[in-house]
């Protein structure tokens, strides 16, 4: 097991990018293995116009509709698999806009990132959790024709990952997990909230049943998580900045206005949720935050330092890594990417 400590603050403001883009127009529409698939091109603002994205959408049999987008690397190398880009708790894709703009592996390799199931654009009220997502994300492989993929997740999306790689074992080529949130590592609000899961089941049930009878918010604000940082990048120079970054990232009251109630309910209690993290093989690299915001990250290297082909490094954070340190997570993916031939 190898550990890494590497400390300072990269700031790095950039443009921004809709939350909501639907440029392009609609190129194709097809019905296979239950799967209804919609596509539109659009352009990301990066320095090479010829690069492009795809904006896709894969109505599962169930009815809920997937939302993500795939970058097409210029030149593909069949023998590299994908990065799959997992988002966390009350978020969405734009989380991973400044690292898709920035990172020298969209070279090399074609890119997904998606809205999870309840979020974004994947708009869904109905039950959500770990396992879901796992077979969202594998669904959404399989669609693109993908046998093996890279997964990269920040908090809940780091524990997506993890669980992905044993239901999904074969499909998975290695795992990025950006500050995963382990339950014997809970600390600060998570840990408190424990106490009231059974009273959150109790509210997501009333909920959900409030909205199969059509009573449900008409309105869910969207918001670009790439522009959120840029502006508290800014912010974080002044005094102060700090806590206003935990004030407005850890707000419930912000949260819960961008995704349905329920769904929002349900990722507080999956992100508590215990992990089978000795069933993984897959080699890692495991990204964790100097901070205690959420989870205590001496237990959580702890926890890690158990598995096998796992590499281990730590970034001054308080949690939300892709904020504070964007320059230096990015380069220690590529690093990891490179050194072990992923």
């Amino acid at each position: 097991m190898r550990n890494i400590q590497a400390s300072g603050f990269s700031l790095c403001p950039g443009g921004s990018e809709g939350w909501g883009e639907r440029a392009g127009t609609p190129t194709f529409s097809k019905a296979i293995f239950g799967f209804a698939l919609r596509s539109a091109i659009i352009r990301l603002r990066i320095p090479d116009a010829r690069l492009m994205e795809t904006l896709h959408t894969l109505t599962t049999t169930g009815g809920a509709t997937l939302t993500y987008r795939r970058w097409r690397a210029p030149e593909r190398a069949a023998v590299q698999p994908p990065l799959v880009l997992i988002h966390g708790a009350a978020s969405n894709m734009t989380r991973w806009s400044e690292f898709l703009e920035e990172t020298r592996l969209r070279e090399q390799r074609d890119i997904l990132r998606l809205d999870l199931r309840g979020h974004g654009q994947s708009l869904y009220r109905g039950r959500i959790g770990l396992e879901v997502w796992c077979d969202d994300i594998a669904a959404i492989l399989r669609r693109e024709g993908f046998a093996q993929a890279l997964l990269v997740g920040h908090c809940l999306g780091a524990n997506i990952a993890a669980l992905f790689a044993t239901r999904h074992p074969s499909m998975t080529a290695g795992l990025v997990l950006i500050e995963p949130i382990l339950h014997t590592a809970l600390t600060g609000q998570l840990r408190r909230l424990q106490l009231f899961t059974p009273l959150l089941r109790i509210a997501i049930f009333i909920i959900r049943a409030l909205n199969r009878l059509g009573l449900y918010r008409r309105h869910i604000d969207s918001i670009d998580l790439r522009e959120l940082d840029r502006r508290f990048r800014a912010r974080l120079r002044e005094p102060g900045g700090s806590a206003a970054l935990t004030k407005r990232y850890a707000s419930p009251l912000h949260d819960i206005k961008i995704m349905p109630s329920a769904s929002f309910l349900q990722d507080l209690i999956e992100v508590e949720r215990p992990l089978p993290l000795q069933k993984i093989q897959a080699p890692f690299l495991a990204l964790l935050s100097t901070g205690r915001t959420f989870a205590d990250p001496n237990i959580t290297r702890a926890a890690l330092e158990q598995l096998p082909q796992g590499e281990i490094q730590t970034l001054e954070s308080k949690h939300w890594i892709p904020t504070e340190q964007p320059q230096a997570m990015r380069n220690a993916i590529e690093a990891w990417c490179t050194n072990h031939k992923m």
